[in-house]
């Protein structure tokens, strides 16, 4: 049902039955990595490429969130997922190992919760009855992408954010053949391109929490609610710099975020002693903290409402070369644990 101007609320709360969290041998140093399925001792995964090995994060994640509701393939209606590299590649190979309905997103850092919002809208609307997604980075791809190949070395300012090396993917279906108490998505509010004219590529925090704020604000508004009906917000990868600019913003628009509710995904993963300059970034931080961490914390009690903003940067390589400024974008869901 549409509430307000841009968000979803779904009746019948589509639950998420089971998830896959993989990683690369840095988050494995990480706060989080109790909170993984498996990690991959390298950078390379068994692969000649970082392509390539972004596309055995994706096959390895939806794999084992398969196995733990003991699915087959044919068993999921649609695949939706996106990354990072050009023509999203690993995500629509990762498709065809699988054999899977295939929707390919981008939204850059902000795809994990894309996803999650359409997974929740076809399974509330009987578009489907299980519906697999997620996101996933590689920080060696990207870096190679959007800056400077690692092997370069090339210096970082302190507002520059690290890319994950990681996968995360849940599996979707109907919260009605799921009678005891889960995480289920229980409204989506859809993002506004925001772009305030910044085109720096290493300050992305910065460059999002304006989309951020715009995003929660809309929420807010669309659903009646105050910042206190969450035990948690959670933003995907504004970092240090994007998440202090981010509570100043909504402040102005009437809303006081307290340090203790208001959290970002990107200082949640990695720890204090990790060169990550402002925090992390990624579509696959997000998906990661998301399908590992905060619900392994509402398993166990810790929160039972969180809202979920990951946001996303929409800048190509191209455009960058160009001299255009960063459009950012970000999603938000709520998830209830009922």
């Amino acid at each position: 049902m549409l509430k307000g101007g841009r968000s979803w609320i779904f009746e019948k709360q589509p639950a998420i039955l089971s998830t896959g969290v993989v990683g690369g041998p840095f988050e494995k140093q990480g706060k989080l990595s109790d909170d993984f399925d498996r990690f991959f001792d390298d950078l390379w995964m068994g692969q000649d490429s970082y392509e390539k090995a972004n596309r055995t994060l994706i096959e390895d994640a939806v794999q084992i969130a398969l196995d733990k509701q003991k699915l087959q393939k044919e068993d999921v209606q649609f695949f939706l997922t996106g990354d990072l590299i050009n023509q999203i590649t690993p995500s629509s190979f990762a498709a065809r190992t699988f054999s899977f309905p295939y929707f390919g997103l981008f939204g850059a850092c902000s795809t994990s919760m894309e996803g999650l919002a359409l997974a929740a809208f076809l399974v509330n609307h009987q578009g489907a009855e299980k519906v697999v997604t997620g996101a996933s980075s590689h920080n060696s791809a990207t870096e190679k992408q959007f800056r400077y190949p690692t092997e370069y070395g090339g210096q970082k300012p302190p507002t520059a954010q690290w890319t994950v090396t990681g996968a995360g993917y849940a599996v979707v279906g109907n919260g009605t053949d799921f009678t005891s108490p889960a995480p289920r998505v229980t409204s989506a509010t859809i993002g506004k391109v925001i772009d305030l004219g910044l085109s720096d590529p290493f300050n992305m925090g910065g460059a999002m929490a304006p989309a951020a704020a715009d995003t929660m604000t809309g929420h807010f508004q669309d659903l009646g609610r105050d910042p206190s009906y969450y035990d948690l917000i959670v933003t995907g990868d504004l970092a240090g710099i994007g998440r202090q600019t981010a509570m100043e913003l909504m402040k102005e628009n009437g809303y006081t975020l307290t340090e203790q509710q208001y959290k970002d995904c990107g200082l949640l993963i990695y720890g204090e002693d990790q060169p990550v300059q402002s925090g992390a970034s990624g579509p696959g931080c997000s998906a990661a903290v998301l399908y590992g961490h905060l619900l392994n914390e509402m398993k166990k009690g810790t929160y039972k409402r969180i809202l979920v903003v990951a946001t996303g940067a929409l800048l190509s390589p191209l455009t960058f070369q160009q001299g255009e400024t960063i459009p950012c974008i970000a999603h938000a869901v709520s998830i209830e644990f009922v």
